[in-house]
C-alpha cells in the first residue's frame, strides 16, 4: 500500500536550518509530484511547497519563498525539504503528500530559543 514516511524534524533556534525527507513505498514513486504541508497550533493545515515527478517543477508558499527548497531523489523515493532561516513562524507538525493520495504522518518542527 502506498506508505510517505517524513523524517528529520526536531528542535532549532531561530535562523538555523533543517533538512526534512519523505521517502515513499509501495507504488511507483517517481510517477507523481510530491507536496509539503503543515499545520501549526490551533491553525488549519496550509500549503508549503510542492515539485514535480521528475524534479523539474517547484512551487512555494509566499511565506517560504527564498527560504526553503524542495528537492527529489527518485533513486531513493525521497522528496526533500531543506528549511532555511527559521523563524518560531515555521514551528508546526510538517507532512508530505503524494500525487496519488498518500500521507505521512508528519514530522514536528519546533523553531525556539
Amino acid at each position: 500500500q502506498v506508505q510517505l514516511v517524513e523524517s528529520g524534524g526536531g528542535l532549532v533556534q531561530p535562523g538555523g536550518s533543517l533538512r526534512l525527507s519523505c521517502e515513499g513505498s509501495g507504488f511507483i514513486f517517481s510517477r507523481y509530484a510530491v507536496n509539503w504541508y503543515r499545520q501549526a497550533p490551533g491553525k488549519e493545515r496550509e500549503f508549503v511547497a510542492s515539485i514535480g515527478s521528475v524534479g523539474r517543477s517547484t512551487n512555494y508558499a509566499d511565506s517560504v519563498k527564498g527560504r526553503f527548497i524542495i528537492s527529489r531523489d527518485n533513486a531513493k523515493n525521497t522528496v526533500y525539504l531543506r528549511m532555511n532561516s527559521l523563524t518560531p513562524e515555521d514551528t508546526a507538525v510538517y507532512y508530505c503528500n503524494s500525487g496519488n493520495g498518500g500521507w505521512g504522518q508528519g514530522t514536528q518542527v519546533t523553531v525556539s530559543s
